[in-house]
């Protein structure tokens, strides 16, 4: 590409950093959550949420379990303030829900912030100012100093205002643009702040380290986390926070590392919305720790549901493929995926396993409200014998022996090619009882009548319609489905041979219906039918005479 040589890197490499935290192998416990989906979130929203759909989204996150969730920056509009003031006003925060409000380290915004608190019985200030080199040069002009000198003024400012404060306030602090900002600065800056908060074990302080702009590969920002926490003072009694945003799509990956390397807690969005590319996506990372066995603490196991509710508050849409909560993440189209889903799930429920590992499927889409059938064998021109197979068996109880799989999964495929679309588990179906099932298009069997004759013989009189003239033919056979096969043979002329034939119930009970399978072969070519009745001699017949219609179409 053109204009290569004027990117360079805009991030800075920290010294004396040990990367201990490359040897760990996972997460074993999980992180401090707080959603920013009701301010980072919604300002990246084309048309902002309402006061009401902030108040559904509010109420679904506390459903979710965070117990710490950004609710906005009061000063910065009228909804942003009402909106505080109406959690509060309506007493609709939850005991055990802290909320968090964003704020410059500018006094009349500091003000109007605690002005919106006023009443909440806990609450986060959330402060910040701006600290990367580019910032500093290009939009502030100010000195090293002079930014520490806002950052300092700032935090005494909401110490001031937290004396007069009836709830319990926890003091946040952010280095903007921590990603662009030198490490010793971005330590000396937190320093600063610290020493105004003076955190203790009973009050503690969040440092919390954005990766406003992504700018590193993950390990680089995993470095800075690791300088931070062995350069911050008070570290015992500082929550360490990452806020990582996605430019380079690599959100995920700086949580995780950065979580490696001793950050504590974790800001971000349902489904990652935020601004450009996004904020963390919460439900990846917390079903990613899921995945290993470890209890994120958050409760996704209707993610259909969160996934409706966020979509209808934020206008926005979660992209089908999206980790764990897109509609086709648990889909298999191709048949070899397909057949090894099916295999594997047939395993499980033989060998009654206690930990999950199906093939193609990194954890049980069951867990997340997903339905299995519904949801991860598709049908389509990929698709093949297993997953046909699989839907007609697990839906509809048809278990059709391995080769008629094969047969009727060719059928299938066909018709989503020549259709050129997708093949719901109902018309699946639909097409299985139309072309296979109790065929009688060019023969039919009548009235058919046997007895004993000797040791396995039988006589029988069977009566068909063939070519639309009907006709009774006397035949003998070694039982009553061979009898009615010879009186086919007798009326078509076509010496066919019978392959085989199985049979099972449709449901566990006396009453229930056969399924019958039949194969037929004539001239080098298999021909399949099916036959479904509640008599079982007469579904092996309707079997047999569906698939001497094949042979005739």
């Amino acid at each position: 590409m053109k204009n290569f040589e004027k990117y360079t890197k805009q991030y800075f490499v920290p010294n004396g950093v040990s990367m201990d935290w490359v040897k760990k192998d996972g997460i074993s416990n999980p992180p401090i959550w707080c959603s920013v989906d009701l301010r980072d979130g919604n300002q990246a929203l084309i048309i902002p949420m309402s006061l009401e759909e902030k108040l559904e989204f509010f109420t679904l996150l506390c459903k979710v379990g965070f117990k710490e969730i950004e609710i906005g920056f009061p000063a910065a509009s009228e909804t942003e303030y009402e909106f505080c003031r109406a959690l509060i006003e309506r007493d609709l925060i939850p005991e055990d829900v802290t909320v968090q409000v964003l704020t410059q380290a500018r006094e009349h915004i500091i003000q109007k912030t605690f002005e919106a608190l006023d009443g909440a019985k806990r609450a986060i200030v959330h402060l910040y100012n701006s600290t990367s080199k580019a910032q500093r040069e290009q939009v502030f002009k100010r000195s090293k100093e002079e930014i520490i000198e806002i950052a300092v003024k700032g935090a005494k400012l909401c110490a001031d205002y937290k004396k007069k404060a009836k709830g319990k306030i926890t003091f946040e602090y952010s280095p903007e643009s921590f990603t662009g900002t030198e490490p010793e600065f971005a330590a000396e800056i937190c320093n600063a702040v610290l020493d105004v908060w003076q955190p203790t074990k009973e009050d503690k302080a969040i440092i919390n380290l954005p990766v406003t702009v992504a700018h590193s590969m993950p390990h680089v920002y995993a470095n800075q986390v690791e300088y931070m926490c062995k350069n911050l003072k008070y570290r015992e009694n500082v929550i360490v926070s990452l806020h990582p945003h996605n430019d380079r799509g690599c959100a995920v990956a700086d949580s995780e590392m950065g979580l490696l390397a001793g950050g504590d807690r974790i800001e971000g969005t349902l489904f990652g919305n935020g601004e450009r590319t996004g904020n963390v996506d919460i439900v990846t990372l917390a079903l990613n720790m899921y995945s290993q066995g470890v209890d994120p603490k958050l409760d996704f196991s209707n993610l259909p549901e969160i996934t409706s509710v966020y979509e209808k508050v934020t206008r926005m849409k979660v992209y089908e493929r999206q980790p764990y909560s897109g509609q086709l993440v648990f889909a298999a189209f191709s048949g070899s995926h397909q057949d090894a889903i099916a295999k594997g799930m047939k395993c499980r429920e033989v060998e009654d396993k206690a930990h999950w590992d199906v093939p193609y499927l990194p954890i049980d889409p069951a867990d997340v409200g997903r339905v299995y059938e519904a949801d991860v064998i598709r049908i389509n021109s990929q698709s093949g014998k297993g997953g046909i197979g699989y839907i007609l068996e697990t839906q509809f109880k048809l278990n059709l022996p391995p080769k008629m799989r094969e047969t009727f999964g060719y059928h299938v495929k066909s018709i989503s090619d020549h259709e050129h679309r997708e093949l719901s588990p109902t018309e699946v179906h639909d097409i299985f009882l139309r072309d296979f099932v109790n065929l009688q298009n060019v023969l039919s069997v009548g009235k058919t009548s046997f007895k004993t004759l000797q040791a396995e013989d039988v006589q029988g009189k069977v009566s068909l319609t063939y070519l639309g003239k009907e006709k009774t033919y006397e035949v003998q056979g070694n039982g009553g489905l061979d009898c009615v096969s010879n009186a086919i043979r007798k009326a078509t002329g076509k010496a066919f041979a019978l392959e085989s034939y199985v049979e099972h119930a449709l449901e566990e009970k006396s009453t229930s219906k056969a399924a019958s399978y039949v194969s037929i072969s004539f001239e080098n070519k298999t021909y399949w039918g099916a036959g479904i009745d509640s008599d079982i001699f007469v579904s092996s017949v309707k079997a047999l005479t569906s698939a001497v219609n094949k042979m005739l179409e």
